[in-house]
């Protein structure tokens, strides 16, 4: 990863750019300056990271810069891209719209009569915009009682009918127009900085009982998840096909009209991965192209009156679906309303809508070949993993895009960190709660022991012993991939390589309270906790109730005898004691 700030001084020699905008926060400040400095700039990197003759020697040629400024992207941590002003989301891809209106209404009456005449949108939530990796809490609201009579009112509870959106982001950027003047199509590419992935979390239920008349509300406005890199507006014009529409009929009114009516030739897929699968599984492949309304069209639409569009403003494409079954952007549309079920992979699981510690994750990729040179370019992610209602959020929940040195981060010693875990291990948690007190993101990789996945090969080969919890994680001095499978022994390393960051996982009171904490540590794990795990119950014989009346019978047959063994034994011990 390229720190800009660290090579600001090298982009003075950009036109009409204030090279300051790369030591702030957010790029705000960058986005607001013109496309022909965004172009140029991005121009300039190139040269920058260019290791041939055509690039400048600048980086290439200064090895303490490049230290400095180069840095491994596991050791980086990711935040929102910038302060979103403003989010709008819409409803553009007319597969999804006709499939949820044929769900809700008749195949006649599918599309409503404004859909082929302007961009639906409605505004969402920017202070529930969150980056990927944020945990999503499952939100609750009011749900319909009775589903065929809503006279009856409804009730208070979690939503049972979690989804997600497939969807692009379209970040703004230049100077904002002035109120009561509109952006025209003309002006419209000038006005979009980039794009990026997007998740638009779904409550179906509380969305079913809330959105008449006026569509959605708390039903999404819970979270919305986007990747973190803006791929550039320019970078993606190579990658323009026409859209899965071919043409708008009816053509729409003037303003509406795109002479260049086409889209990105993006594909996009969403895995799904349960807390007790060991790989995740393809749900959904679809593409940029199934927009009917582009998203030139979508920013003119929204300004048509006037409305001010600011740089960092956000909006939403809306969910993105084919015309397959296997293109379909969102649960409420593979489940057909959750009329049918969505296998899973090969891993026997089914879903009709998402479950608690589901992960989900969305990738986008373009790829083209021109006279004979294969172009490839990739968004990244958007993975977030569902807890349960009423969950308390994760500590230093990353809301703003703020630089922050972490442990292991930026220039840090270890780096990559992985843990292996199983929602019911306490020594998993233990492990989550300490790397969360020491500020350390990770990737958390569910182990279930319940289905043997510890002993399957690819866990057997992280850890022999084939227990939960693994710590693994990059020695950045030794090149060494680290394996540390006991959760005490990685409190006592996070504590001693961190000593100083974050919370004191062992009492932090000098070497007496220290010893304390571990003493009570270490009478938790040899005294009461192996009653509790689950390798030790499995071995367990449970007598049945006949075995246990075999056994009394025995007993009360022995009852004499053992009487008079107890009264030697106590006499025995008398005569020793007055010894």
């Amino acid at each position: 990863v390229l720190d800009l700030a660290s090579v600001a001084h090298l982009m003075q020699c950009v036109d009409g750019l204030d090279s300051a905008c790369f030591s702030k926060p957010a790029l705000n400040d960058f986005m607001a300056h013109d496309a022909p400095v965004w172009a140029a700039t991005r121009s300039r990197i190139t040269a920058l990271l260019e290791l041939g003759p055509e690039g400048c020697g600048d980086l290439r040629d200064n090895a303490a810069l490049r230290a400095r400024a180069l840095v491994p992207q596991k050791s980086v941590r990711m935040h929102l891209p910038a302060y979103i002003g403003d989010y709008t989301d819409f409803y553009a891809s007319r597969e999804h719209a006709y499939n949820c209106g044929c769900m809700f209404r008749s195949p006649e009456n599918a599309l409503q009569p404004n859909w082929l005449h302007l961009p639906v949108g409605y505004h969402g939530r920017s202070s529930s915009v969150f980056v990927s990796g944020t945990p999503v809490i499952r939100p609750q609201g009011q749900l319909q009682l009775d589903k065929s009579d809503p006279s009856k009112g409804s009730v208070m509870g979690a939503t049972k009918l979690l989804d997600f959106e497939c969807e692009m982001g379209v970040f703004l950027g230049g100077a904002a127009n002035t109120m009561g003047t509109p952006i025209t199509m003309e002006n419209a590419p000038s006005r979009i900085f980039g794009l990026v992935l997007l998740n638009d979390w779904s409550a179906r239920d509380i969305q079913a009982w809330e959105y008449v008349p006026l569509g959605p509300f708390v039903s999404k406005n819970f979270s919305t998840s986007i990747s973190p890199w803006v791929v550039p507006y320019e970078a993606l014009e190579v990658f323009t096909c026409e859209t899965s529409a071919l043409s708008q009929d009816p053509l729409p009114l003037d303003y509406l009209r795109d002479p260049q009516y086409s889209s990105f030739d993006i594909e996009l897929t969403v895995d799904l991965q349960g807390a007790d699968m060991l790989q995740p599984a393809r749900v959904s492949t679809t593409n940029m192209k199934n927009l009917y309304w582009n998203i030139r069209q979508q920013l003119v639409h929204h300004s048509i009156t006037g409305c001010v569009m600011r740089a960092g403003d956000l909006l939403g494409t809306g969910t993105i679906s084919g015309s397959t079954d296997d293109a379909l952007g969102s649960m409420l549309e593979l489940s057909w309303r959750g009329t049918r079920q969505v296998t899973l992979g090969t891993s026997g699981q089914v879903r009709k809508f998402l479950q608690d510690q589901d992960q989900v994750t969305m990738q986008g990729r373009c790829s083209k070949t021109i006279a004979g040179t294969h172009i490839s370019l990739g968004f990244g992610s958007v993975r977030n993993t569902i807890l349960p209602a009423n969950s308390l959020p994760p500590p230093l929940l990353p809301t703003e895009p703020v630089l922050s040195a972490v442990p292991g981060g930026a220039g840090g010693r270890y780096v990559g960190w992985k843990l292996y875990g199983f929602w019911r291990s306490s020594c998993s948690w233990r492990v989550r709660l300490a790397l969360a007190a020491k500020a350390i993101e990770y990737e958390y990789v569910p182990v279930n022991l319940r289905a043997g996945l510890h002993s399957a090969a690819p866990y057997a080969s992280v850890n022999p012993m084939q227990q939960v919890p693994t710590l693994e994680f990059l020695d950045t001095d030794t090149g060494e991939t680290v394996c540390l499978s006991q959760s005490m022994a990685i409190m006592v390393f996070l504590e001693s390589a961190f000593p100083t960051s974050g919370l004191p996982l062992l009492g932090g009171g000098g070497l007496i309270t220290n010893a304390r904490v571990l003493e009570m540590s270490e009478l938790i794990n040899s005294g009461i906790q192996p009653l509790q795990n689950m390798s030790t119950l499995t071995r367990v014989t449970v007598a049945t109730a006949e075995t246990n009346g075999h056994l009394e019978r025995r007993e009360r047959e022995r009852e004499k005898e053992r009487d008079k063994e107890t009264a030697c034994l106590h006499i025995y011990t008398l005569s020793a004691c007055i010894s």
